[in-house]
């Protein structure tokens, strides 16, 4: 039996074919990281970034626990001051997430009960942590202080399988472990001009990394900071694949306008 070729079939397969093409010239050597080390033996990185611990700024949320001889006295300001800023919190967006802990505010100080107005902006928490103890010695014995950042979230936008905000465990955190809780690029990002948006002295900066090539690994920004923001940029087979959905929209268009042509002039 002889088969006809419809323009709508005809249409399908140059597609297909446009596809098939675009998918052959796509060269691994543009998603693979580090491509710098060698395939063989083994290599070691002459120099990686130093970590330096992040500061204490505004409108941080600190978790600071005070633990004394008696655990009675510390337990009701570590329970009073949460709660005073869960409060504050809840009236501010009910639909947000709650953190418990001291809001550090516009003048970089926390208010503790018992102890009053401590200005912690510029500290680190190693800093703050032993700020708070000389303080808090007056009022109790042998006092142990923990500080931790509470609210240390880094957000990740753009070519990512999960883009979203991520408050991070910890404060030692690489541009490598935001990237893996945000699932890794899509096969769509450009891994050669990652972006980083960060704020500093009341100013963004913009700062772009190479992953194909580790020299990003000794970079002074490999460490990520409260409030980082990383965007991933969309390569050229992503607009070539929505290129390929709108040829094949149109293609569907124009065949049935054919066949409504066709109908009218028939009838």
């Amino acid at each position: 039996m002889k088969q006809h070729f419809t323009p709508y079939t005809f249409k399908n397969l140059l597609i297909l074919a446009l596809v098939l093409v675009l998918s052959a010239c796509a060269s691994t050597k543009k998603v693979t990281y580090f491509q710098d080390i060698p395939l063989a033996g083994q290599s070691q990185i002459k120099e990686m970034a130093q970590f330096t611990e992040p500061v204490i700024q505004s409108d941080d949320i600190l978790t600071i626990n005070i633990f004394s001889i008696d655990p009675q006295s510390a337990l009701v300001i570590n329970q009073a001051s949460s709660l005073q800023t869960l409060g504050a919190n809840s009236a501010a967006n009910t639909n947000q997430q709650q953190i418990m802990g001291f809001l550090v505010d516009k003048n970089g100080e926390v208010e503790i009960v018992g102890i009053g107005k401590v200005k912690l902006a510029g500290l680190t928490t190693y800093q703050a942590k032993a700020l708070i103890r000389e303080k808090a010695e007056t009022l109790y014995n042998k006092p142990s202080i923990e500080v931790r950042f509470a609210n240390f979230k880094v957000t990740v936008l753009g070519e990512v399988n999960r883009p979203a905000v991520y408050t991070m465990p910890n404060e030692k955190v690489t541009f490598l472990d935001a990237l893996g809780l945000a699932g890794d690029l899509t096969i769509f990002g450009r891994r050669e001009n990652v972006i980083l948006i960060r704020d500093h002295a009341g100013k963004k900066e913009f700062i772009r990394f190479d992953l194909n090539s580790t020299e990003f690994l000794n970079s002074p920004y490999f460490y990520l900071k409260q409030n980082d923001v990383i965007y991933i940029e969309p390569n050229k087979g992503k607009a070539a694949s929505l290129n390929a959905a709108r040829t094949q929209t149109y293609a569907i268009i124009g065949s049935a306008l054919s066949v409504l042509v066709v109908l009218f002039s028939r009838l």
